[in-house]
């Protein structure tokens, strides 16, 4: 009998599991904003979407609609998240203009950061916060400890 794997082909030790009002709608919106495939939806006998999965570059990102009875609701329910996802992407400006053309907002524009990024926060429509960023320069870490002492994350 063959060897299960404790962490299964494709995954990650760590993966986002989200919960939105509107999951469907939602797994679309990733679709358009970071190209998103989206690889299983399992939906109850209510139509609502119980588990779905979908990839965004390397990385795998689980979803559902909120469920009363599992006590899982989405951030426009809670009125804000603290949480926020980071993606990284090898054209940051071009993969935040498409998201906000899919419906996001702009909460910290797109700039050059200390510790190298090209990096800037995005609510999407659902009120989940995505940090998109590209590398775009190595940092030594007494450069990254100095400028974080000014107290700025633009780039000096």
């Amino acid at each position: 009998m063959a060897q299960v794997k404790a962490v299964p082909e494709g995954m990650h030790t760590i993966t986002p599991h989200i919960v939105v009002a509107g999951a469907a709608k939602a797994i679309e919106f990733y679709k358009t904003a970071f190209g998103a495939v989206e690889e299983a939806r399992l939906a109850g006998p209510d139509g609502k979407i119980m588990h779905a999965l979908v990839r965004i570059g390397d990385s795998q990102v689980m979803l559902m609609d909120e469920d009363e009875r599992w006590k899982s609701v989405g951030p426009k329910t809670l009125k804000g998240s603290p949480v926020t996802i980071h993606l990284y992407v090898k054209d940051a400006d071009a993969t935040f203009e498409k998201a906000l053309k899919a419906g996001a907002k702009a909460t910290m524009p797109m700039e050059d950061m200390f510790w190298g990024d090209r990096y800037g926060v995005i609510e999407d429509p659902y009120g989940h916060n995505w940090a998109i960023a590209t590398h775009v320069r190595d940092v030594s870490r007494e450069e990254i400890d100095k400028a974080a002492k000014k107290g700025t994350p633009q780039a000096h």
